[in-house]
């Protein structure tokens, strides 16, 4: 008899919590609430497809389109130089290099353009595009040293950091997109500002990366992998140390460029130096010098 007054008793309670709930909440309030989580469905799909896109591989067909993409972009900046003389030599080097390298290939192969420029920078883009200014060119002493800018900008091709940079910004992308998405659905127009105004933030550190070049750490893996390219090509790594050198001895008198894009040539050289001793190398200048001076004359 107790346990059915009992039960008695919960119903009326839970009739009587309808009834205020009921008063409380019109339907509309209900309809409402129901559109509100379809709109929060939508938006963790939208989220999980966009994050999934983010994190698939870019293909090499993709890498190679991206590349020349941004080699496009380049050179509304800088304009090629009519030498193909120099053009030929520097494909040479970049080939003996690659082909003694564990990525021989790419989608389209790679490629080396010289800029007109007397600016000192190189440009290394996905897919196997390598642009080097004159104004780099010149710095090298010999071909060895000329091949360790080569080897260094293949290295980043090969190390994939622009292509890592590519997917970073795919999720922060990805994840900018479902914030607002999310914010939308809830439809706080404060929100939505506070959001889009992010998502400029991340436009600008992106712009920012982008204009001050990669990370230290990748620039210091870059040499790295250069000092084996170099070495497995034939060529002496120490033309690695001899082009730093050469740089650090023009930092005070040139700004810019990879002044500005790369460590400091003091930085790279005592990253370079602690490796060097591990690598050797048997000179071959009685036959690389007269090619050197020959593809560089009147430069």
């Amino acid at each position: 008899m107790r346990k059915k007054l009992t039960a008695l008793a919960l119903v009326a309670f839970l009739l009587l919590q309808g009834v205020c709930f009921a008063d409380k909440f019109k339907f509309s309030d209900i309809k409402e609430k129901v559109q509100f989580d379809q709109k929060t469905k939508d938006s963790a799909k939208q989220t999980s497809e966009a994050l999934g896109k983010a994190q698939e591989e870019i293909t090499p067909e993709e890498e190679y389109y991206i590349g020349r993409a941004v080699a496009a972009q380049l050179l509304t900046q800088y304009k090629p130089l009519k030498n193909d003389k120099l053009q030929a030599y520097l494909n040479k080097i970049c080939y003996t290099l690659v082909i003694n390298s564990n990525k021989p290939e790419l989608f389209n192969g790679y490629r080396v353009m010289v800029l007109d420029s007397n600016e000192v920078n190189a440009f290394a883009t996905p897919g196997g595009h390598i642009l080097v200014t004159k104004g780099l060119v010149k710095c090298t002493e010999n071909e060895d040293a000329l091949a360790a800018v080569i080897a260094h900008e293949v290295a980043h091709i090969q190390l994939q950091h622009a292509v890592k940079a590519i997917k970073s910004k795919r999720t922060r992308a990805a994840l900018s997109s479902a914030a607002k998405t999310t914010t939308y659905a809830l439809g706080n127009d404060a929100l939505n500002e506070m959001v889009d105004s992010f998502d400029e933030n991340i436009g600008d550190i992106v712009r920012t990366m982008t204009t001050a070049g990669y990370s230290k750490q990748q620039e210091f893996d870059a040499d790295n992998n250069a000092l084996k390219l170099l070495e497995n090509a034939g060529y002496d790594p120490h033309g690695l140390e001899s082009m730093l050198k050469t740089l650090q001895e023009k930092a005070s008198k040139t700004s810019g460029g990879m002044y500005s894009t790369h460590p400091s040539p003091e930085s790279r050289l005592s990253n370079v130096n602690m490796r060097l001793g591990k690598y050797k190398y048997v000179s071959n200048q009685s036959v690389r010098m007269p090619r050197f001076k020959a593809a560089l004359a009147g430069l």
